[in-house]
């Protein structure tokens, strides 16, 4: 029989055998990719050229001359030189009692910034920065550390004042300024603790002015000043200087999503600043000019689509009872017996609600007569009433 055996094994081992040209092939083609892949990672990581990498000869390079600061850079110098002595750190903190063994021990309660008002220790703040605090302790520049007590606090202003009972040497009261010819692009300058960090400073404009912001009481605080400069965490209650490092405003407030500075700042004004913090050191609060009545809430007159402030009572002996006027009065048994007279203006400012009431009389003194319009069974009357003192 001729042809292959299809028993013997010997032809497909044969078969399986490559041929030699085959193998070179292939042999060369991994020799070339492995020597591609090495050349490229070496010329990664290889250093460029032949210089060592350590030179032990190395040495510091000659330092360029400064030369002289920039003249705004001298005056941003000098303003904070000479206005930091003037700016303390409060730190807030609260009594709670243990629940197990009823003992009374200090949490903190917040921090804050402030400044010396007067060498009597006198220190002006934010009413919010120690308003959940019962004991407070005072940082000066120097780092001394003073145990502050409470002065007084007007609320819908959020300012607060302390004292502390340090030497008057280590006292340097802030320059004061004025805040009613400020101008929008007006350079400022805040002075704080934001975090809990000695004292910064950040500098910006007068962004806007005659701004409303509310107060922990939810009374607006009227012609607060905008600024874009940094007030973030514990610049509250802090000093806002004008190009002549003197006090223009308060820092009170930041408008930001996350509580971190975002260009929006607020400061209250130091003519409101100056007019209330003598009162709350002679007096403990603020004593105000006022009828001498009790008013309905808002929601009240609002519910019956009145505008006005209701009369509820009228004190007795007040101005307002000298005055004439009237508050409301039910029967025996709870039922409205009339309306009290409904208050819409005075000196012809319009009133619509409490807060417009507060600020119409808030320009006055005790003693000053004011012309009070106000509605009587549908019929306009007015009265002239000498304003007495009331309580803030």
């Amino acid at each position: 029989m001729t042809g292959l055996d299809p028993y013997d094994a010997s032809w497909r081992d044969a078969a399986r055998q490559p041929r030699p040209a085959q193998t070179s092939v292939h042999w060369v083609t991994a020799a070339a990719f492995f020597a591609i892949i090495f050349l490229l990672v070496w010329m990664l990581i290889s250093p460029r050229g032949t210089r060592p990498l350590h030179d032990l000869n190395v040495e510091p390079r000659a330092v360029t001359a400064r030369g002289e600061l920039a003249a705004d850079e001298r005056a941003t110098i000098e303003i904070f030189q000479e206005a930091s002595p003037s700016v303390v750190y409060i730190t807030s903190r609260g009594v709670q009692r243990d629940v197990f063994s009823m003992n009374l021990f200090e949490i903190p309660r917040g921090t804050g910034s402030g400044f010396i008002y007067d060498q009597d220790g006198s220190i002006v703040t934010n009413y919010h920065v120690i308003a959940e605090g019962r004991r407070w302790t005072v940082t000066l520049q120097d780092q001394s550390q003073w145990e502050a007590a409470f002065v007084g606090a007007a609320e819908d202003k959020d300012i607060a004042v302390l004292r502390i009972e340090a030497p008057a040497e280590q006292l340097k009261p802030i320059a004061i300024g004025n805040s009613n010819e400020l101008q929008v692009g007006q350079k400022v300058f805040a002075i704080g603790n934001p975090f809990g960090l000695d004292q910064t400073l950040t500098t910006g404009v007068v962004s806007a002015l005659g701004r409303d912001i509310r107060s922990l009481t939810g009374r607006p605080i009227h012609d607060v000043i905008q600024t874009d400069a940094a007030i973030n965490p514990g610049n509250s209650g802090g000093p806002l200087l004008d190009s002549a490092g003197r006090l223009i405003g308060v820092n009170t407030a930041i408008t930001s999503p996350s509580g971190a500075s975002a260009g929006i700042g607020f400061a209250i004004p130091i003519d409101i600043v100056n007019r209330v913090v003598p009162e709350l050191i002679r007096h403990g609060r603020i004593v105000r000019p006022g009828l001498g009545i009790v008013i309905y809430p808002d929601q009240i007159t609002r519910s019956a689509n009145l505008e006005g402030v209701l009369i509820q009572y009228v004190q007795p002996d007040s101005a307002a009872a000298r005055a004439g006027l009237r508050g409301t009065e039910l029967t025996t048994d709870g039922r409205l017996q009339y309306i009290g007279d409904m208050i819409i203006a005075i000196n012809g400012k319009k009133v619509t609600g409490k807060y417009e009431l507060f600020d119409a009389l808030e320009g006055y003194d005790v003693g000053d007569e004011v012309t009070v319009t106000y509605l009587r069974e549908k019929e306009q009357y007015q009265s002239v009433v000498k304003l007495q003192s009331v309580d803030q």
